[in-house]
């Protein structure tokens, strides 16, 4: 089966996993049912009956149950996932805990629980327990030590330039972003906001990737993936939620794909590599010459013919970046930022500008007086 780009495929998730291809997804973001296991009608104090989550796709019989189907799907979006792909699973304490453990269990690798805190949440109106303001978010891996995407600079720069932090701040789906039926009632009872999704897609994924949501809903995943130009698929069993979600999607019109606008990897690694020791062979240093550690004259070391340095202290043999992270402590160490040569007035700066000027070689024309 080829993958059904830019579509909601209707019927159980586990089943229609199955018939995806292996390893053809970038990007999951699955919000399974909760498993809230309500006992009674919530009402306010007003003695208006609170719009709880009492849907049938959100009963289970017991814990062995919903552990029974969350091991499934897992297992299900662990086959079409990429090696390079990532999971995102969110819930809340009724649910997360466990559904964290089987993802342990089936091999994956947690790489950070992402606290959504709610800036609008509801009360708790029986005051029996703490108001809950939050809901977790599990970003994982297929396997440890397997690459991934991760957008690090474009998280900073909805981040004011500071780097973003694993509690996000974000409010509520409400107002004009909520879907509803023609009698007024929310078309779906856990729509969750496009602003956590934005974040979620931004961060580790790039234009083009596939991104599959095995619980679509109100299709919150599909919208964003369509806006920052993501393939999409979505899975769902129950036709309203396809029809409303549909709907939604289809109104929406992506702004045209730009390579300027959409990329927003680090533009800094996808910079031709240059090796320390092409810095000595195009003569922009010379083996002897003396390098100063964070602009510090009192930490030097020597450049050596191999384009390693050793450290005049205690004699430390390695490359800039082994040669600094010694200096560290063990800390990791950029040796392009941390070490500096001295310039003609002594003025001291960082090697990174001799890469910057061995990386403008490369790419200059070609003249005439380059040829023998």
């Amino acid at each position: 089966m080829d993958l059904p780009f830019d579509q909601i495929i209707q019927g159980d998730c586990i089943d229609v996993l199955a018939r995806l291809p292996e390893r053809s997804v970038d990007l999951i973001f699955a919000d399974p049912p909760y498993n809230l296991q309500l006992r009674q009608a919530l009402w306010r104090p007003n003695m208006t009956r609170v719009d709880a989550v009492d849907d049938a796709w959100d009963r289970f019989d017991d814990f062995a149950a919903y552990d029974a189907f969350s091991r499934a799907w897992l297992g299900a979006c662990r086959r079409v996932l990429k090696a390079s792909g990532t999971l995102w699973v969110i819930g809340a304490y009724h649910n997360i805990y466990r559904v964290g453990a089987l993802m342990q269990d089936l091999g994956f690798w947690i790489l950070n629980d992402i606290a959504w805190i709610k800036t609008n949440p509801m009360p708790n109106f029986r005051g029996v327990r703490f108001t809950n303001a939050h809901e977790t978010l599990l970003w994982a891996t297929k396997t440890q030590g397997a690459r991934y995407t991760f957008n690090h600079h474009a998280m900073k720069g909805l981040n004011d330039d500071l780097q973003m932090r694993s509690d996000w701040h974000l409010p509520i789906c409400s107002g004009r972003e909520r879907l509803r039926t023609a009698q007024g009632d929310k078309a779906h009872s856990t729509q969750k906001p496009e602003a956590l999704l934005y974040r979620v897609i931004l961060a580790s994924s790039q234009p083009g990737d596939v991104v599959l949501d095995p619980f679509f809903g109100s299709g919150t995943t599909g919208a964003v993936a369509k806006k920052l130009h993501r393939r999409w698929i979505g899975i769902e069993r129950e036709p309203a939620y396809i029809q409303a979600a549909q709907q939604r999607i289809d109104a929406i019109l992506p702004a045209p794909l730009e390579a300027a606008t959409f990329d927003v990897r680090d533009q800094k690694r996808l910079q031709p590599r240059i090796p320390f020791g092409s810095l000595l062979e195009q003569g922009l240093l010379a083996p002897g010459q003396t390098l100063y550690f964070r602009m510090n004259r009192q930490q030097t070391a020597r450049i050596k013919a191999d384009g390693s340095l050793r450290l005049t202290d205690d004699g430390f043999e390695g490359s800039i970046h082994q040669a600094g992270k010694h200096l560290m402590a063990g800390s990791p160490c950029n040796g392009w930022e941390h070490w500096h040569f001295a310039a003609g007035d002594g003025s001291l700066h960082p090697i990174d500008e001799l890469r910057q000027a061995a990386r403008a070689r490369l790419t200059q024309p070609v003249g005439d007086d380059d040829h023998d």
